[in-house]
C-alpha cells in the first residue's frame, strides 16, 4: 500500500516539474515576443494557456485522490498540501504569461519609443525566482526556498526604475502615451510573476519546516 502511495507521490512531483517547465516556456516566449515585437510568437503564447490549466487541473486530481485514497503521514501531507497551493500560482503565472502575449500583440504594431532593458532584466530575474522555486521544491531546499523570496527585492527595484524610465518617456513623448501604460501593465505582470514565486517558496518552506513565512 505504501509502495503504491510512494509511485504516486513521484508521479506528483514529475506533473509539477512538467508543470513548471510549461510555465517557463511560456514566459519565455512571452518576454521574446515582447522584445522581438513578434505577433505570431504572442498568439503561440496565448493559445497555449489552455494547456497550462489543463495540467493543474491534473494535479488537483492527483492530489485529491491522495488526500481521500490514502493515509498521509504529516509530512506527506503537508507535501500535497503544498503542491495544491503552488499550482495555483503556477496557473496565475501562465495566465500573466498570455497576458504579456496579448500586450505584445498590442505593442508589435508600432515601433518602441525606446529599448527597455530594465524590462529585459525584470524579465529574467522573475525567470531565476521561478526557476529556483521549482528547483526548492524538488530537491526539499530550505536555502533555495528562502534565496528566492529574497531575491522579491530585485525584482521590485526593476520595477521601480521602469515606473521611472515610463514617466520620463511620457514628459518626453507625450503622443506615446499609450504605449508607454501598456509598458507599465507589461511590467506590473512580471512583478506579480516575482510575487507568484514567492508564494511557490513560502509553501516550499512549508512543505519542509511545516512553518509558514
Amino acid at each position: 500500500m505504501r509502495s503504491h502511495f510512494d509511485e504516486q507521490l513521484a508521479q506528483l512531483n514529475k506533473d509539477m516539474i512538467d508543470m513548471g517547465t510549461m510555465v517557463e516556456e511560456s514566459i519565455s516566449k512571452a518576454v521574446n515576443a515582447l522584445i522581438r515585437q513578434d505577433e505570431e510568437l504572442a498568439r503561440q503564447v496565448a493559445a497555449g494557456d489552455g494547456e497550462i490549466d489543463r495540467a493543474e487541473r491534473k494535479i488537483e486530481d492527483l492530489c485529491i485522490r491522495l488526500l481521500l485514497q490514502q493515509q498521509p503521514v504529516a509530512k506527506d501531507l503537508r507535501n500535497i498540501s503544498a503542491a495544491l497551493k503552488m499550482v495555483t500560482d503556477m496557473e496565475r503565472i501562465g495566465d500573466h504569461a498570455a497576458d504579456i502575449s496579448e500586450l505584445a500583440m498590442v505593442l508589435c504594431k508600432k515601433p518602441y519609443v525606446k529599448q527597455f532593458d530594465h524590462i529585459e532584466e525584470m524579465a529574467k530575474e522573475t525567470m531565476v525566482m521561478l526557476i529556483q522555486s521549482l528547483e526548492a521544491y524538488v530537491d526539499k531546499d530550505l536555502d533555495k526556498a528562502e534565496k528566492v523570496i529574497a531575491h522579491d527585492d530585485v525584482v521590485d527595484e526593476l520595477f521601480e526604475k521602469i515606473k521611472k524610465e515610463l514617466v520620463e518617456m511620457i514628459r518626453s513623448h507625450a503622443d506615446e502615451g499609450e504605449q508607454a501604460v501598456d509598458i507599465l501593465m507589461v511590467t506590473k505582470y512580471f512583478e506579480r510573476i516575482g510575487d507568484h514565486a514567492t508564494n511557490i517558496a513560502e509553501w516550499v518552506i512549508f512543505s519542509i519546516t511545516g512553518e509558514r513565512e
